[in-house]
């Protein structure tokens, strides 16, 4: 592919080789508006999934204004650091809720919980109102972490499933 490009890339621009793949990408470019015009189902799929983009920028927002918006840093240096840690956070975030997810949907399959089975597949991992980002925190080594299920006892209708 990259050696394709290179050669397109060195031929003048009425060669007609490029011409004809130039056509043919606008050719695709109109069948896929024309399918989207037509077909409700695709509008769908491709507006959850800009909204899934949204929500991560959301969310990347909400821990930018964590404390007054006063970790950005003073150089290029402390500001990438600062972007490094609130990308770390926000995936950390959405890896919590991914299997908080994973455990309900899990739990209310076993117990065959259509409707909160439903409401589950629906849910966001993305989503932090969960999250406490306005909490004071502290990160001492205890020697143990905070068991998830210990966490998720509090959700109503929730059953841990015993692994098979």
């Amino acid at each position: 592919q990259a050696r394709l490009v290179r050669k397109l890339s060195g031929y003048k621009h009425n060669h007609p080789l490029l011409e004809a793949l130039t056509e043919y990408n606008r050719l695709l470019k109109a069948q896929y508006l024309l399918n989207y015009i037509d077909d409700a189902s695709l509008r769908n799929h491709v507006q959850r999934a800009l909204n899934r983009g949204e929500a991560y920028h959301q969310l990347r927002r909400a821990i930018s204004h964590v404390n007054g918006d006063r970790f950005r840093g003073n150089s290029d240096e402390e500001i990438q650091i600062w972007n490094e840690s609130a990308r770390l956070v926000a995936n950390a975030i959405i890896y919590f809720n991914s299997k908080v997810l994973s455990n309900l949907l899990d739990s209310f399959e076993d117990q065959g919980n259509a409707m909160s089975l439903e409401t589950v597949k629906r849910a966001s991992p993305v989503a932090w109102e969960n999250i406490n980002l306005r909490g004071r925190y502290t990160f001492a080594p205890t020697g143990e972490l905070p068991k998830l299920e210990d966490l998720m006892a509090s959700i109503e209708g929730y059953r841990p499933t015993i692994d098979k």
